[in-house]
């Protein structure tokens, strides 16, 4: 069984998710860009596409990425900290489980190039791949972006709770999307 299919087989955690198991992961081993995010949402559990709402729509437009590229499993890894919608909760989605990402991450990730960069995509991508910065606020750790490259680039979530975090902190669409996108080009 491929390790695609073995995700696609997992109940790890069905009893702990209300609408049901369907993970939504893309990958390939020639994938030198890695987006690691939180969990999908509503409309992406519906879809089975990864980043198939707004928050992929402001990503794209972050990363300089074409729906074209940000979907060619060839260039792009989607690799979410939980591959099942987790459902609601008050005031947004519930958590990405905690089963997932210890149970697949490392798995998928050894299939992919050395030789990439990794966008870890909120606080919970961040505090498994960067733990040593968990004492930093979100905004500490995205303004700092330059302390964790070539490896790795941390982002705020792109939800629409973002445009409110991006206008009290202006530098990132000043200092960081330039950079970002620049960074990008060069492992696509």
């Amino acid at each position: 069984m491929t390790l695609k299919a073995e995700i696609a087989a997992c109940r790890i955690c069905a009893d702990h998710l209300p609408h049901g198991v369907r993970p939504v992961v893309s990958f390939s081993p020639t994938a030198r860009l890695v987006i690691i995010g939180q969990a999908p949402g509503s409309k992406v559990h519906e879809s089975g596409i990864p980043w198939d709402d707004a928050s992929g729509d402001r990503l794209r437009e972050w990363t300089g990425l074409t729906k074209q590229q940000m979907y060619d499993p060839a260039l792009v890894a989607l690799v979410p900290m939980g591959f099942c919608y987790p459902g609601k909760a008050s005031g947004g989605d519930k958590p990405p489980r905690p089963e997932c990402a210890p149970q697949w991450h490392e798995r998928v990730l050894d299939l992919l190039p050395a030789d990439r960069l990794t966008l870890l995509v909120g606080t919970y991508a961040q505090a498994r791949y960067l733990p040593e910065t968990r004492r930093l606020s979100l905004a500490e750790r995205v303004r700092r972006f330059e302390e964790f490259l070539p490896r790795y680039l941390p982002l705020p979530h792109p939800a629409w709770r973002s445009t409110i975090w991006m206008r009290r902190h202006t530098w990132f669409e000043a200092e960081v999307l330039p950079q970002l996108r620049e960074a990008v080009v060069g492992y696509i």
